[in-house]
């Protein structure tokens, strides 16, 4: 399981950014997929989560409203697109497999991250 996630940079505050998550060496279809970050000194907090039945999604309450995942099955591809982001937002970005229960949580397999930094 290979998992490549790419598309970060430094954003104003109020801007957007779109990150994607490329899967090779198997179909991203048959998974949760879930993007997740880390900013530095805080723990890692899964922000959004795409589940393979019915693609139905969740997100952190961080999150809701901001920011939206989806999937392209036919390019392998899981994307978060990130709207008004905030200085807050700062982080670094994993997509991985993920669960849901009172969180979103990885179920075990990580791609390289890509940072985010929301600054003026």
């Amino acid at each position: 399981v290979q998992l490549q996630a790419s598309g970060g940079g430094l954003v104003q505050p109020g801007g957007s950014l779109r990150l994607s998550c490329a899967a090779s060496r198997f179909a991203l279809d048959y998974y949760a997929i879930g993007w997740f970050r880390q900013a530095p000194g805080k723990e890692r907090e899964g922000v959004a989560c795409i589940l393979s039945s019915r693609s139905s999604t969740h997100y952190a309450d961080s999150t809701k409203g901001r920011f939206t995942i989806s999937r392209d099955n036919g390019k392998n591809t899981v994307y978060l697109q990130m709207n008004s982001l905030k200085p807050e937002d700062t982080a670094f970005y994993y997509c991985g497999t993920c669960g849901v229960g009172d969180s979103i949580y990885s179920t075990g397999y990580w791609g390289k991250g890509t940072q985010v930094t929301v600054s003026s």
